[in-house]
């Protein structure tokens, strides 16, 4: 079950969040809090996958609530959905490309919205998880999504990619900028110029006229021909690479004539995209058509692509190749954040496993039972740690309470893949003496 926390004063809100809940009262879990200090709070403790901050309450700072969760990359887990006053409030925070934040919506909107945007949210659960719960981080992932001519949903997917590859560790905080830019500028090409027929010119002459693209797009979807047609994003999210393909269902469009124009008017009102895509992501590929594009991005290798604000005050450690960083049963409980390589995990001189930025922690056993420690950690080549004393991190456990719900969480996972581990070398055991 997802939390959703509810931070809004504003009866229609918290009306419409009850009603579309109890729909899926057996998937969400709304939490309704009228005060900002209780809902940093249930942030802090709960840490809910899905966050509504409802702009529109005045009794309610929701800046401060974003604020902290921008600043503090274990809590960008789920995404944020933001209730505003008017259109142009959201196109603000659209503009402001914030990927945890899933959609922005005026009162209106959200409450013609929500029951959809929660079936959405289902239905791409997977992408919703605390930052470092992933037990698939590594494995080659397929998928795709296929979505209609609505800006909200192009917007939707778009943060679910983001959000999950930085959550993942894939992407740093410039990719993860640069990937949102991109997805967000590929998938308005799709709308606007595919499935919609608006070409470069009619758009133009609409724009100087004061027009609102919304409003075209809106007018083109009153033919029942254009309003059928879909969107088709699909990914491949491997260890090394991912890579994304935006496909539409309309005629097509002269790529070759906009990519290689070269001196582009910085002052005109649109036609851009392409190049600032070109100019983040390598290898944008367009078919003959112009009905599809491709591109892909490497992904970040054995390095963590955010280091939590509140442990900067700790020094990092540089290990060389085959460093010890602590002995099997050496009276320490100090932990470790892996900011960079590999560390293999020795128990009686056998390998048992290696911990990678992925895992976060080294040490959280000694940590927790105030013991010595149960392994023998070394790095595999150079990589980088930094160390906390124990009384420091309980400190921080006290200021952020949810740094010590992800270390439990940590080893409660970790103890569950060990359990299944066992659980499959008794099954091979038994096949084998059958």
């Amino acid at each position: 079950m997802k939390k959703i926390l509810v931070a809004s004063a504003t009866p229609a809100v918290n009306e419409t969040v009850k009603n579309v809940c109890t729909k899926y009262s057996a998937y969400f879990d709304p939490l309704f809090c009228q005060d900002t200090e209780e809902a940093l709070s249930f942030i802090d403790y709960e840490i809910p996958e899905i966050k509504i901050l409802d702009f529109t309450s005045k009794s309610i700072d929701c800046d401060s609530i974003l604020n902290a969760i921008n600043k503090d990359p274990w809590l960008h887990n789920g995404g944020i959905i933001a209730v505003v006053e008017n259109p142009a409030e959201v196109q603000k925070i659209e503009e402001s490309k914030n990927p945890n934040i899933l959609a922005a919506q005026t009162l209106y909107s959200f409450n013609e919205n929500f029951d959809r945007l929660l079936r959405i949210l289902w239905s791409n659960k997977q992408f919703l998880f605390n930052r470092g719960m992933q037990e698939s981080v590594g494995a080659l992932e397929k998928g795709g999504f296929v979505c209609g001519n609505d800006p909200f949903d192009t917007r939707m997917f778009t943060s679910f990619l983001v959000n999950y590859l930085y959550c993942t560790n894939r992407i740093s905080e410039n990719d993860r900028y640069a990937l949102q830019t991109t997805l967000m500028e590929l998938l308005t090409n799709a709308l606007e110029h595919g499935n919609c027929n608006i070409s470069y010119d009619d758009k133009t002459k609409y724009l100087e006229k004061g027009g609102n693209i919304l409003d075209l797009i809106h007018q083109r979807l009153q033919d029942p021909e254009i309003a059928k047609r879909k969107i088709h994003i699909e990914y491949v999210i491997g260890k090394e690479e991912s890579s994304f393909k935006i496909s539409d269902e309309g005629n097509g469009f002269d790529w070759r004539k906009r990519v290689e124009q070269q001196d582009v008017d910085s002052e005109q009102m649109h036609g851009r995209g392409i190049f600032l895509s070109k100019e983040l992501v390598s290898e944008l590929k367009y078919n003959d058509k112009g009905n599809e594009v491709s591109f892909s991005i490497q992904n970040l290798h054995d390095s963590s692509n955010n280091v939590p604000l509140i442990m900067s005050a700790f020094s990092v450690i540089k290990y060389a190749k085959h460093q010890i960083v602590c002995k099997q049963n050496e009276p320490s409980n100090d932990l470790f954040f892996i900011v960079s390589g590999q560390f293999g995990v020795y128990v009686d001189g056998k390998l048992i496993s290696v911990l990678t930025p992925n895992d976060m922690f080294i040490g959280e056993m000694a940590f927790l039972l105030n013991d010595r420690r149960s392994a023998t950690i070394m790095s595999a080549g150079e990589g980088q740690l930094i160390r906390i004393p124990k009384s420091s991190f309980l400190n921080l456990i006290r200021k952020n309470p949810h740094y010590g719900i992800f270390l439990s969480k940590l080893l409660a996972q970790r103890v569950v893949r060990q359990n299944q581990k066992t659980l499959e070398l008794s099954k091979e055991l038994k096949a084998l003496k059958g």
